[in-house]
Formats: structure tokens, sequence, C-alpha cells
């Protein structure tokens, strides 16, 4: 059993106890059941009016890095190790109020923005007309609706493992296909390839001896991004390689941006101006964006594979 002291901070509001006229100060304390389905708390007041103790007993919502807190104070408090079938029982549990919270959460999305906006998503069940089509890193850290504020309908959106484009020669895949929709179906106006910080994919790049492993799936795709891993050896490498993973992530922003203009459609759509071309950096370290956009008639005079140039550099 775990006891909390009452105090000003976790005050909770409307509960019986707060609004009473007792000068006696409640106490409450949690309790934690590992054997127990359900993933409530308890929470039990004991409130002295007139010399007599009433009890009350209220199932109370604790949010799940709270429990899990509370139950290994509870294990340290009791001198038991944590064992297998315990964590699996508060996994199970997590995993109930994972579900739990999403649900809370859709039902507020449906409640503040769809219901709130009703004919901008019956508008958007007929038809989608997005300005850009996204292309970022599949890491979970990197959200670009969480972090740009996109919004349900203003980006066709493909991540894959560190944001790269495959060449227009290369087999299929998803983003290839993506492309395809995106840049000949709906006509975005705007491509935005988005990398970042410490990224994964770019380590397991930049730590690959040769080819790498042909059974891995994850050297089979990040090879895409050969080249920007030459470049960097090529003029970074004095550095260690943390700084050299660092240029590569924003260096394979800039081989794929080529790339793009590899595709004789999205090549097309560039020279008569119909899209343009932007690279993005988000430094989640920092929390800063760094964009640019290629400048298509300076790089038209560049020579194939020594790289682009940029325009409309800027930092946020």
């Amino acid at each position: 059993m775990l006891f909390v002291p009452c105090c000003r901070i976790f005050e909770i509001p409307n509960f019986p106890f707060m609004a009473s006229s007792s000068p006696t100060h409640p106490f409450f304390y949690l309790s934690h059941d590992p054997s127990s389905s359900t993933s409530l708390l308890h929470l039990q007041t004991q409130i002295t009016i007139s010399g007599s103790k009433d009890f009350e007993k209220t199932r109370l919502r604790i949010p799940v890095s709270f429990r899990k807190k509370a139950a290994n104070l509870q294990m340290m408090a009791s001198g038991k190790t944590p064992g297998l079938t315990q964590e699996a029982t508060i996994d199970r549990e997590d995993n109930a109020d994972v579900f739990d919270d999403m649900k809370q959460r859709f039902l507020a999305f449906k409640k503040q923005k769809y219901m709130d906006n009703l004919e901008h998503f019956k508008k958007l069940a007929d038809a989608q007309a997005p300005k850009f089509l996204v292309i970022a890193c599949a890491d979970s850290r990197v959200c670009p609706s969480a972090i740009l504020g996109f919004q349900p309908g203003d980006a066709f959106t493909v991540r894959n493992i560190a944001n790269l484009v495959p060449s227009y020669e290369s087999g299929p895949t998803e983003t290839k296909a993506a492309l395809e929709f995106s840049v000949n179906t709906l006509k975005v106006e705007n491509i935005l390839i988005i990398g970042h910080s410490r990224c994964g994919g770019i380590q397991a790049l930049m730590g690959m001896q040769d080819e790498g492993d042909p059974r891995s799936f994850i050297h089979n795709w990040v090879i895409v991004g050969k080249k920007a891993k030459e470049s960097t050896k090529a003029v970074a490498s004095n550095l260690n390689f943390d700084h050299q993973c660092q240029h590569c992530e924003k260096a394979s922003i800039n081989h794929s941006l080529e790339r793009l203009l590899g595709y004789p459609w999205i090549e097309e759509k560039v020279r008569k101006g119909l899209l343009s071309l932007h690279g993005g950096y988000y430094d989640f370290v920092n929390c800063t964006f760094e964009k640019w956009t290629v400048d298509y008639g300076e790089s038209r005079g560049k020579k194939e594979g020594s790289g682009i140039a940029v325009k409309n550099r800027s930092v946020w």
C-alpha cells in the first residue's frame, strides 16, 4: 500500500472531502493490485465529523506512468524483486490503458474538430486535394502533422526508414507509388522531404560495411542512401561518428531531392513551375526546423550527380 500525503497540488475538484467543513484534514492512499484485471486504482478518504469516521471509496483513474512508479515503490518496500509474472501483468494493464487513452483522444478529436468543422470533413469525404506530398522518416519522434501542424486534407504523407527516395530506375516501392499518385493524380504543388536528428536509419547506413548484410531488410533499404554516405565520408571523415551521421542526415535529404528530378514527370512539372521541391530538417534535440527549396534554374546547369542548388533557406 502506497501512502500519499494530502497537499494542495493533489486537490481533486468536487470530491466530497474537499468541501467538508471538518477542521480535520482528510488523508487518502493509493493501492495497486497487480492481480486485478482493472486498470483503476482506489482512493479512500477518511473524514472525521462530530467524532465519527466516515469512509468513502472512490475509483480513480491514474496515469500509466504513475501506476508504474507506484507498483515499483510497492515492490521495493516489500523487498521483492519484480519477476516476469508481475511485469507481464502490468504490461497487460498498460496495453488496455493505451487504447483507452487512444479512445479518449479520438472522441476529443470528434467532438472538438470533426463536429465543429463538419462541412470541411464532408468535402474531404468526397475528395482530397492536398497541397503537399510529405516524405518523412518512420521514426516515432518525427510526426509531420504534430510538428508542422498539418490538418486532415493538407498533406499526402509517406513515411519510410530514413526518409529516402529511391532512384527512378530502381524497382517498385511504396514511396514511388506515393510519388506517382500524389504528383500525377492529386497534383500536389509541393514535395517536402523531412529528415531529422539522431536518425537510426542513417546510423545504420553509416555503420554498414560495403553493401551491408544482404539478409537484412534494413540494410537492403538504407543502401538507397549510399551516395549520401560517400559524400559525407569525402568531406567529414575527420569527424566522429555522431557528427558524420548528422552531416549525412542532411546530405541524404539533398540526394533524395536530386533523385526526384530524375523522375520525368516530376522534372517536367518543376520545370513548368507547377511543382516545387523542398527539404526540411527537424532537430528534436534543440527543437529547431531548417527548411530550404531546390533552385531548379541553378541546379539545371550542374553536372548530374554533383548535387543541387538551393534557395530560401531558413531556420525556425
